[in-house]
């Protein structure tokens, strides 16, 4: 089990003064059972300039991995260690996602695109990000801009891996 992530929310009270909404273990934990990985969703937008009015918890959804169209998506996900999960369906995989069939790749099955750009934070760990002719080794402290493109995750190491990561809803690339 991976440890609960904390999620504070701000927002306003009835006389327009910064108040804290939400104080608590973010309860949009989900287990990818294609893929051994837990994804907390943290925060959802739905469009572009953010709707900050309300007091609704933007997270108690159901969504996929990608954002809405002009929104944006903040989750953090725990990836276990390969070698305790064992083999990936890509098909199943992909279902989870919330992303179409054939979206995917022959190197690896945890292959996947979404049409975004992805700003990610390693914050605990070490991963492998594939691409379609490369690899990329990160560690904690490390930052990736992702902008469409296909790729996996590998956790090749002995310790789960956090990373935290932003989603923006993006053109397909050209």
């Amino acid at each position: 089990m991976v440890q609960p992530t904390r999620r504070v929310v701000t927002g306003h009270d009835a006389s327009g003064r910064a108040v804290v909404l939400i104080d608590g273990a973010a309860p949009n934990a989900k287990l990818r059972r294609a893929t051994g990985l837990t994804s907390t969703l943290l925060w959802v937008t739905d469009r572009s300039p953010a709707d900050n009015f309300g007091n609704a918890d933007a997270a108690a959804r159901e969504i996929g991995v990608a954002p809405p169209p002009r929104g944006s998506i903040f989750r953090v996900v725990d990836f276990p260690p390969a070698a305790e999960f064992g083999a990936v369906d890509n098909a199943a995989m992909l279902r989870e996602m919330g992303i179409a069939s054939g979206q995917g790749g022959a190197r690896h099955a945890g292959m996947h695109r979404t049409r975004s750009i992805d700003y990610a934070v390693v914050i605990s760990g070490e991963i492998t990000m594939l691409l379609d002719d490369s690899e990329v080794h990160l560690k904690a402290g490390d930052v990736l801009v992702q902008r469409g493109t296909n790729h996996a995750w590998v956790n090749r190491g002995r310790e789960n891996c956090r990373i935290a990561f932003v989603l923006i809803d993006a053109k397909e690339p050209a």
